[in-house]
């Protein structure tokens, strides 16, 4: 049994370090499992998310963003924390050989990388949004494309992208993993959707708000 499946505890999705291209596991302090990644962390320039269109051609609404991520659940793992749908498809999107380009490694490397911002990207995708949803497997480089879009903020709107830091801090370099924001509950709490979630699935979470970093705001349809 793999040591991550011995702690229910949310996974670390930046802490880099690859040997041979394969995927390096550390135990952090405390109950948080850190996970390592092939993905370093320069971020996303803001003249490079500048390129991207301004507007969506087909416009979604953050009800059908959370429908699709919530269709999800239970989607599973594997015993080396991939295989997912979710892999397979960054694995075979030009999106992954820029983010390669950008910050090393190889397509070969997602095969098992922590998965939370390929779901997120996923849904993106799979509802024809991905300039307004924006399309990463680094979770820093995500939160700060949304920061450069002018689409970054505090409140937990649904069907908001939203970036955690487990050591409460709020920095976006610190962020460990992300998700959707089903609702606010209003006494401190978020319910979310995540993938990659410390069971290594696609579930549905209650999250308490001093662990996010921030949200990111796609430009959903009325």
């Amino acid at each position: 049994m793999f040591l991550h499946r011995l702690l229910d505890a949310p996974k670390n999705h930046l802490k880099a370090g690859v040997v041979g291209g394969l995927i390096l596991a550390q135990v952090a302090t405390g109950a948080t499992m850190a996970y390592a990644s092939d993905l370093p962390r320069d971020p996303i320039t803001a003249a490079a998310a500048a390129e991207a269109p301004a507007t969506t051609a087909r416009q979604v609404s953050a009800n059908e963003v959370l429908r699709l991520a919530e269709s999800q659940v239970g989607v599973s793992e594997n015993a080396y924390g991939g295989g997912t749908k979710f892999h397979q498809w960054y694995m075979s999107t030009e999106r992954a050989h820029e983010t390669v380009a950008r910050d090393g490694g190889s397509i070969a490397g997602f095969a098992n990388a922590p998965w939370c911002d390929m779901f997120v990207s996923w849904v993106g995708h799979q509802l024809g949004i991905e300039d307004t949803m924006g399309a990463d497997a680094y979770t820093v480089a995500h939160a700060k494309w949304f920061a450069s879009q002018n689409r970054w903020g505090a409140v937990p709107k649904p069907g908001a992208v939203v970036f955690f830091d487990w050591s409460g801090a709020k920095s976006v370099d610190g962020i460990d993993h992300v998700g959707f924001v089903v609702q606010d509950n209003g006494d401190g709490t978020i319910k979310t959707v995540e993938g990659n979630t410390g069971n290594g699935k696609v579930e549905v979470r209650e999250r308490p708000t001093y662990q996010v970093t921030g949200y990111g705001y796609p430009a959903y349809a009325a």
